[in-house]
C-alpha cells in the first residue's frame, strides 16, 4: 500500500517524499500499537492501565522513520478524537509538534517547553501518545517521557545506545522490523515508474535488483546509483583493510549485541527479528548478502586462526534458516583453500 501526500511527508526534516510505502512490516507494527490503544481504552479506570513503552529499531537505511514511523503517525491523528486527543511528535534533540485533535491545533515546541507541555496536558488529564524518533548519539529520550497516563514509541537504530538507559528504566518492549523483501522493493519500483512505459519499468527493476543482490534491501541507497556506488564502495573497502587486530568485531555476527561502535556491522550487517526473552523480540545479527558475506568470509580465512574461523562459521551456521549464506560460506572455503589461504 501507498499512501500519497500532496504536501509531501515531511518527517524529521529530512528529504520530504509525496508517498509513504506500507508493506506487511510497517504495518504490523501499527498493529501491535493498535492493540495496546484497544486494551487501553477498553480497561476499567480503576485499573489504571497505560501502554507499555515501546521501542522499534530495525536495520539502518530501511525506512524506519519514513515508513513506519510515517504511518504510525498518521494513523494516530486518524484515531477516535474522543479516546486519543493528543498526538506528539518529538524529533531533533527536544522539539516536539503536539497535535491537539479536540482544538484541531498543532503547536511546535522547543527544548524543554516540549517535556512541560506534554506534562501540562496528561495534567489535565487528556490522553496522548508519543513518537520519538532517536536522531544521533546525543539524542536521549527524556526521563520525564512518556507522562503518567500516556504511551509512546521510540525508533531507534542499533548503532545509536543513547536510548537504551531510557528504555531499561521505562521497561520498554521491543519492536523488531525485518529488512522490506524482494516482492516489496519490486513493488517499490512499479509504483516509481507507474507513468513509464513497461520496458523502462523491466530495466529499472534490473538495476535496482542487481544493487539489492549485492547491497541488501536498505532503500536508502538502492534507488540512486551515486548513493550506491559511494556505500558499496565503503562495504568493500572496510572489508579489504581489516586487520588482524580487528577480527574481534566480526564475533558480533549471529549474536544480538548492540552495533554501537561496532563498524563490521554497520557495514555487513541486517537485523533479523527472534523470539527473545518471556516471548518477546530480539534483534539478531546476520549477514545482509551473500555477496558481501562472500567477500568477508575470504578475508576472515586470510587473517583468523583455523580455531577462530571454525567458530566463527559455527556462530553464522546455527542460524539454519540462512541457507545461502550457509551455502557461500563452504564455496568460500573451498576458494581460498585452493589459493593456499589457510592460516594456523
Amino acid at each position: 500500500m501507498v499512501l500519497t501526500s500532496e504536501k509531501a511527508w515531511h518527517f524529521l526534516g529530512r528529504e520530504a517524499s509525496t508517498d509513504c510505502y506500507v508493506n506487511c512490516e510497517v504495518e504490523r507494527v501499527w498493529q501491535i500499537v493498535k492493540g495496546d490503544l484497544t486494551e487501553w481504552f477498553s480497561s476499567r479506570p480503576e485499573d489504571h492501565f497505560t501502554p507499555h513503552p515501546r521501542l522499534l529499531t530495525g536495520t539502518p537505511g530501511i525506512g524506519k522513520s519514513m515508513a513506519a514511523g510515517s504511518y504510525l503517525f498518521y494513523q494516530l491523528l486518524h484515531y477516535d478524537a474522543e479516546l486519543l486527543p493528543v498526538v506528539v511528535f518529538f524529533f531533533c534533540a527536544g522539539k516536539a509538534y503536539v497535535f491537539n485533535k479536540t482544538t484541531e491545533t498543532v503547536t511546535l515546541y522547543a527544548d524543554k517547553s516540549s517535556i512541560k507541555a506534554v506534562k501540562e496536558l496528561s495534567r489535565r488529564g487528556m490522553k496522548g501518545y508519543i513518537i520519538y524518533d532517536v536522531i544521533g548519539r546525543f539524542d536521549i529520550p527524556s526521563p520525564c517521557l512518556p507522562p503518567g497516563g500516556w504511551g509512546m514509541l521510540v525508533v531507534a537504530t542499533p548503532e545509536t545506545a543513547s536510548y537504551i538507559h531510557w528504555a531499561s528504566e521505562k521497561r520498554a518492549v521491543r519492536i523488531i522490523m525485518n529488512c522490506p523483501d524482494e516482492s516489496d522493493v519490486k513493488a517499490m519500483c512499479v509504483w516509481k515508474k507507474r507513468n513509464q512505459p513497461v520496458q523502462q519499468q523491466a530495466e529499472y527493476w534490473r538495476e535496482v535488483k542487481g544493487r539489492m543482490d549485492k547491497l541488501g534491501p536498505i532503500l536508502r541507497y538502492i534507488f540512486d546509483e551515486g548513493s550506491y556506488n559511494h556505500w558499496i564502495g565503503d562495504c568493500h573497502s572496510f572489508v579489504d583493510w581489516t586487520t588482524s587486530r580487528e577480527i574481534e568485531r566480526y564475533f558480533a555476527f549471529g549474536t544480538s549485541k548492540m552495533w554501537e561502535g561496532n563498524k563490521a556491522l554497520e557495514y555487513l550487517a541486517r537485523i533479523f527479528r527472534v523470539r527473545g526473552e518471556r516471548n518477546g523480540e530480539s534483534p539478531f545479527n546476520v549477514p545482509i548478502t551473500a555477496h558481501l558475506a562472500s567477500k568477508t568470509l575470504c578475508k576472515l580465512k586470510t587473517l583468523m586462526t583455523q580455531a577462530e574461523f571454525n567458530l566463527f562459521e559455527s556462530r553464522i551456521g546455527d542460524h539454519l534458516m540462512h541457507a545461502i549464506f550457509w551455502e557461500v560460506c563452504h564455496v568460500c572455503i573451498f576458494e581460498c583453500g585452493l589459493h593456499g589461504c589457510n592460516k594456523t
